[in-house]
């Protein structure tokens, strides 16, 4: 069995995040090399996705995906996927319609909401529809991206002439619609799921604000994930495991474990929640979350009792389970 691990890089950005991107990348091609697999680790630095898949063979080869988007094509993430389904691979991850779909934040609020998932009161507003909201405070949100972009501490708007501002910023900067939702003001905990039949859900991080008095500052913005010097990657702390009753925990697992069924997840996700007045609120669905060695998802592994390395390995695992050659061959992995 060989594993291709690809991941995305685009030579625009700054030269601390591709160094960054690069050594997180490394540290779990290492992790598998670890465990005697032989291993490859492919850039993906332009559209051309199929010239690298060419060089392997599906019969073989698991596809280890971090690819986000393909350089310089906006909103390709869904594509990558597509693309690694028709050369015939395997690979780690949810699929094409799971990525598309959570892309559509007004549209899974919906289908999470049908089927009695709590979810923040939210409508797609244009600047002029500012007027009639009257719920605040209000957080602005992009209706069709990840990566928490435009969100700062002014995303959350208190009244109508700021929401006005907002939308029009989020419209302007990313060319798209804005969500304008209830701001829930309360604890954070990022859930994340992993395995399949049945999902296991690995022990909930809370993401802790105290170091913040300003509501409007208590939340997860751009900064927090990708600046680091800056006031919210520096003093927003991750509690692993976060501190809940058992009552709660139950809650969280309903409410996990159906979106995760709903949406239709494979071997890995996140799902973003807030609690307040007792009532939890699903945030978002995370179907390609980051799984670096610094993330959320990788501490609530490792207080489940995996390593960095296990953790990558178990993902594998997940995807090998799919392969309808190796998963008879390559019994010293199971």
């Amino acid at each position: 069995m060989k594993v291709l691990i690809i991941y995305n890089l685009d030579p625009e950005w700054d030269k601390n995040e591709i160094r960054e991107t690069r050594k997180s990348n490394r540290v779990v091609y290492e992790s598998l090399k670890n465990y005697g697999i032989e291993t490859y680790l492919e850039e993906v630095n332009n559209p051309y996705l199929e010239k690298i898949l060419d060089k392997y063979n599906p019969e073989n080869t698991i596809v280890f995906n971090l690819c986000e988007n393909l350089p310089g094509v906006p909103y390709s993430e869904q594509r990558v996927v597509e693309i690694i389904e028709n050369r015939g691979f395997i690979y780690t991850g949810n699929p094409p319609e799971v990525i598309g779909l959570s892309y559509d934040k007004h549209k899974v609020k919906e289908i999470l909401s049908s089927i009695g998932v709590t979810v923040p009161y939210g409508a797609v507003l244009a600047p002029d529809d500012a007027v009639d909201w009257d719920i605040f405070p209000a957080i602005v949100k992009p209706s069709y991206e990840h990566c928490s972009l435009t969100l700062t501490e002014r995303s959350v708007v208190y009244d109508t002439a700021s929401l006005y501002e907002q939308i029009l910023l989020v419209e302007k900067e990313l060319k798209q619609p804005a969500l304008v939702e209830d701001f829930i003001d309360g604890r954070e905990f990022h859930v994340s799921v992993w395995n399949n039949n049945p999902p296991e859900i690995l022990p909930p991080v809370e993401m802790d604000f105290s170091a913040f008095q300003e509501p409007r500052k208590r939340l997860c913005t751009y900064d927090s994930k990708f600046m680091p010097g800056s006031e919210h990657y520096e003093k927003i702390e991750s509690k692993v495991p976060a501190y809940i009753d058992k009552d709660l925990y139950k809650k969280l697992k309903k409410e996990v474990l159906a979106a995760w069924k709903r949406i239709g997840c494979v071997d890995y996700a996140r799902f973003d929640f807030r609690l307040r007045d007792g009532k939890l609120f699903l945030l978002d669905v995370n179907p390609n979350n980051d799984i670096s060695f610094d993330t959320s998802f990788a501490m609530a592994a490792e207080a489940k009792g995996y390593s960095y390395g296990s953790m990558i390995k178990q993902i594998v695992l997940m995807a090998l389970e799919r392969h309808p050659v190796l998963r008879t061959k390559a019994p010293i992995l199971l």
